[in-house]
């Protein structure tokens, strides 16, 4: 994939995955990984496009040389890592987050939607949110908002950093080497981002709908 391809499937050039990928390597992924699991000024990271993009990258050979299991497991490691970070923000911040002024980084509605998704699902949200972009980054700081037992917390938090961390990356791995995907991996792209802020559209128009009935 080309870089002019490349921007176009993933916005600003310095967003863009394989840029990314070839310019840091894996501390590149690893610190976007990080970053987007738990920092506030994260939620803005392509860590679904990214990790796609590093699997098919090790599968090319191009950039990224080191085995997939190794990958995969500091990928895991990256993500288990940031949560915990964004855990005990959270925890410290306590509800004066939700107090906390509108900038050009932050907004109350992303603490807000996070709620949301935290209060209807529960600790599950904790594996459900690393799948969707925005609220896989601040809800584990809900979680500790809420002061959510911080052995359940722990516990979802891995299997969710597993199964998003690893699977996406294997994800990209495998697909990477199907030549229609190779060949449209622009579209693929594209199709990864607006696959993982549908949940987020779905959940607005809900409560759009909800709070037009209520008046």
């Amino acid at each position: 994939m080309s870089t002019p391809q490349a921007l176009l499937a993933a916005g600003p050039g310095f967003l863009a995955p394989e840029w990314l990928i070839s310019t840091f390597g894996l501390i590149g992924i690893l610190a976007v990984v990080f970053a987007e699991s738990g920092l506030l000024i994260g939620f803005f990271l392509p860590g679904d496009s990214l990790l796609f993009t590093a699997g098919l990258l090790v599968a090319d050979g191009r950039y990224l040389h080191q085995p997939l299991w190794l990958l995969c497991l500091l990928v895991a490691v990256a993500a288990v890592a940031g949560d915990q970070v964004g855990y005990a923000f959270g925890r410290r911040v306590g509800p004066g987050l939700f107090r906390r002024p509108d900038s050009r980084l932050f907004k109350r509605e992303y603490v807000e939607r996070a709620n949301l998704f935290f209060a209807r699902y529960g600790a599950r949200s904790i594996v459900l949110a690393r799948f969707v972009p925005v609220v896989r980054t601040f809800t584990p700081i809900i979680a500790g908002v809420s002061r959510m037992h911080y052995r359940t917390f722990l516990v979802f938090n891995i299997l969710g950093g597993v199964l998003w961390g690893a699977g996406v990356t294997v994800l990209g791995y495998f697909l990477g080497q199907i030549g229609v995907v190779r060949s449209n991996i622009e579209v693929i792209l594209i199709g990864i981002v607006v696959v993982s802020v549908l949940p987020i559209g779905v959940q607005l128009l809900r409560s759009r709908r909800r709070a037009a009935a209520s008046r």
